[in-house]
């Protein structure tokens, strides 16, 4: 048997979050973690060592799924990432995107109910597709596309980002620009407006990686 090593140990973790339909936060949350407890940014600490998942942590996960310690140590034995390559990410529709259920406070994926997509590459463990209803989004998006979306990159003025307000509304916008009280962003069709909101009715902001044309 191949050493757990600290890859070894987050891929198998990886593995069993895709194996059953869940983004890694959202394999947290079941696990009766926080959400953000296996994303990358929590795998090493500030001044870059490895952090190790805790045993008992290992164990909740265990108890969420149903999956062995076998099957954990099976999936910890195959080579760092292999079992990541051309996963499919969660895939709901825009205007499903606003019902709740389908995203924690943070933006990330979480549930069961997701349809999936298969998609190369995606470094972000907590990325998510939305496929475009109707036509607000016209002409850079037509119904029937998908975005791909990753809540974990960073936003910058220009970006295409998804945007959710504390009513519930998800809109695909330009982002033009963000100050320390309200974001302007401008509306993918020349028909509908520009938005200026004021921070504390944002609730989430995520940038688009991708998009099928």
């Amino acid at each position: 048997m191949r050493r757990l090593t600290h890859d070894r140990i987050w891929s198998a973790i990886d593995a069993l979050a895709h194996r059953y339909g869940l983004s890694v936060s959202g394999l947290a949350k079941r696990s009766g973690l926080d959400p953000t407890a296996f994303n990358r940014s929590k795998r090493a600490t500030g001044d870059g060592r490895p952090r190790w998942p805790t045993t008992e942590s290992i164990a909740k996960v265990l108890e969420a799924t149903g999956a062995t310690l076998e099957d954990f140590t099976m999936l910890a034995s195959s080579d760092p990432g292999q079992s990541n390559r051309n996963l499919p990410i969660p895939l709901i529709g825009m205007t499903q995107a606003g019902a709740g259920g389908f995203f924690d406070d943070g933006g990330y994926p979480v549930g069961g109910g997701w349809e999936q997509v298969p998609f190369p590459r995606v470094e972000d463990e907590n990325a998510y597709a939305l496929e475009v209803t109707g036509e607000s989004m016209e002409p850079l998006y037509r119904q029937g596309d998908i975005l791909i979306v990753s809540p974990n990159a960073p936003t910058r003025n220009g970006d295409r980002v998804i945007i959710r307000t504390t009513d519930g509304e998800v809109m695909a916008k330009l982002l033009v620009r963000r100050s320390a009280k309200t974001i302007e962003l401008a509306s993918m069709n020349p028909d509908h407006p520009n938005f200026v909101f004021p921070l504390d009715r944002v609730e989430w902001i995520a940038r688009i990686i991708w998009a099928s044309q």
